[in-house]
């Protein structure tokens, strides 16, 4: 089983921690972590995390469009099931993909490290 590496891994919870945005554990992290659901980066913040993403692993984004994987809104069904029963139980998680299906995983961007684009 493939791991998140490490310089990537260490990238999203600095993000996520200097904007405040969501305690992320870094032993949490797999490729299956989606950045919408999981990580409650969507709308406006994802662009500002994909730029960021993009100039620090020096990726190529000039290609990548929202296209392919829908572009992430959120939902308020999540956000309401996350406030009342956390974010910690498998069954709340299976509970919040039921509700909004996840866009776009840390898979994509692992992949865009390796082969330098984001597609």
């Amino acid at each position: 089983m493939e791991e998140v590496m490490p310089p990537l891994k260490e990238f999203i919870v600095d993000y996520c921690n200097r904007y405040k945005l969501n305690h992320v554990d870094p032993g949490s992290l797999s490729l299956d972590t989606s950045i919408d659901l999981d990580l409650d980066i969507f709308d406006i913040e994802i662009d500002l995390f994909l730029a960021d993403f993009a100039d620090q692993f020096k990726v190529d984004q000039s290609k990548f469009t929202w296209y392919k994987y829908g572009y992430p809104k959120g939902s308020t069904r999540v956000r309401m099931i996350k406030i009342m029963f956390g974010y910690h139980s498998a069954w709340v998680k299976q509970l919040a993909q039921y509700c909004y299906k996840p866009k776009f995983k840390v898979r994509n961007l692992q992949e865009a490290v390796k082969t330098g684009r984001l597609l």
